[in-house]
């Protein structure tokens, strides 16, 4: 018996689909409030002063909340390689308009303070606001797509062929999704706002904050209305091979009404998932309002985890079902790496998973603490 054989192959293929959701929850968690606050930025701060404070309110943590996308996109690369083949070229131009404005944020934090000009530091905030924006959005509109099923194939040697177009994306329950992730990260950013920021600049966080917490639980319950009512979902036909070879031909799959709400059927305690994202929505709203400095930032984290949990068991074990051939949808069970590469990759997150935790923390310690006017405006200290 060799090392990785310890642990059964429909182990380790479920383990590195849970891993998969706590990398994109984690994402979303840290690097959200840096999106929110960007989205939030021309709506919080009417003063070059009130902008540099919500600044640096992420400033110095939102390079390290990347890692968390990095590491989701390595784990993509890694462990389901047919995933990350199919999405990032069938996704192509959404993800380069993803990549397009991810690449201002870090050039406008590093740039906007270099000059004392107001159209110079007007220019670079914008690029903030679409930085937080437009990939908050985009995001929500791929898993609105997602969930619709994604228009490719694989032909006998398993090679995709995409047959959609960027704006055949642009669907309205995909836009609702959309929506959904933008409202969502914005009452996040406002949550991170009223922790971390004071005075005129936390009151509007607050403000809008609760808008979004609202606009999160409409937006929440309407996309789930569309997808019980409008959105057909996918169900695999016979016997599932869970330990079976890494190809998605081999199964039978069928598109059926109201399939994505099978294992809530099956399993009533997935419904916790979505009760999660609807009450901590709800609690961020009332705690914005109640200016608690500290339960929005958890609140909206519950949300987050319970409107990403939502769908990933909705869709299990479907990971990018196909709309246009569901025999070649991917599964967790058909199109994962090797049983020993999978085995390797869980011993070096093992390792280094509880690292990036660590410092992670310290981080987050070590810079614990209200931005103000003063600190910001002030001779001493580094600040964007």
């Amino acid at each position: 018996m060799t090392l990785h054989t310890l642990i059964d192959f429909e182990i380790l293929r479920l383990i590195w689909w849970v891993l998969l959701g706590v990398l994109l929850i984690g994402f979303a968690a840290t690097d959200g409030f840096d999106m929110g606050v960007g989205a939030l930025l021309p709506f919080v701060a009417k003063t070059d002063a009130e902008r540099r404070v919500a600044i640096n309110t992420v400033g110095p943590v939102w390079e390290g909340n990347q890692v968390w996308f990095i590491l989701g996109g390595g784990a993509i690369f890694a462990a389901w390689p047919p995933l990350y083949a199919v999405s990032f070229s069938g996704f192509y131009l959404a993800m380069f308009v993803v990549l397009a404005a991810l690449i201002l944020r870090p050039v406008a934090f590093k740039y906007r303070s270099k000059r004392d000009c107001p159209r110079w530091r007007a220019a670079w905030d914008w690029a903030l606001f679409i930085g937080g924006f437009v990939p908050a959005l985009i995001f929500g509109v791929a898993v609105g797509n997602v969930l619709q099923g994604v228009p490719f194939r694989l032909n006998d040697d398993l090679r995709a062929f995409y047959e959609g177009s960027f704006f055949g994306l642009l669907n309205p329950f995909a836009l609702l999704c959309g929506l959904l992730s933008v409202s969502m990260l914005v009452m996040h950013g406002g949550g991170w706002l009223a922790l971390k920021a004071e005075g005129a600049v936390a009151a509007r966080a607050r403000a809008y904050g609760s808008i979004a917490a609202l606009a999160t639980i409409v937006l929440f319950a309407l996309a789930g209305l569309m997808l019980w009512a409008f959105i057909d979902g996918y169900r695999i036909v016979g016997e599932v091979a869970v330990a079976g070879p890494s190809n998605p031909l081999i199964k039978n799959a069928t598109v059926a009404a109201g399939a994505w709400f099978d294992n809530y059927a099956a399993r009533p305690w997935q419904w916790v998932a979505p009760a999660m994202g609807l009450v901590g929505a709800a609690l961020a709203l009332v705690s914005l309002q109640s200016r608690f400095d500290g339960l929005p930032i958890l609140a909206s984290g519950v949300s987050i985890f319970g409107v990403i949990s939502t769908v990933g068991l909705a869709m299990f074990p479907f990971i990018l079902p196909s709309s246009i051939d569901p025999r070649s949808s991917l599964t967790v069970w058909d199109s994962s790496s090797s049983h020993q590469t999978l085995f390797i990759m869980l011993c070096v997150t093992v390792i280094f998973l509880p690292i990036v935790l660590a410092y992670t923390a310290w981080a987050y310690r070590i810079l614990w603490g209200k931005v103000t006017e003063g600190q910001v405006t002030g001779e001493h200290g580094h600040f964007y």
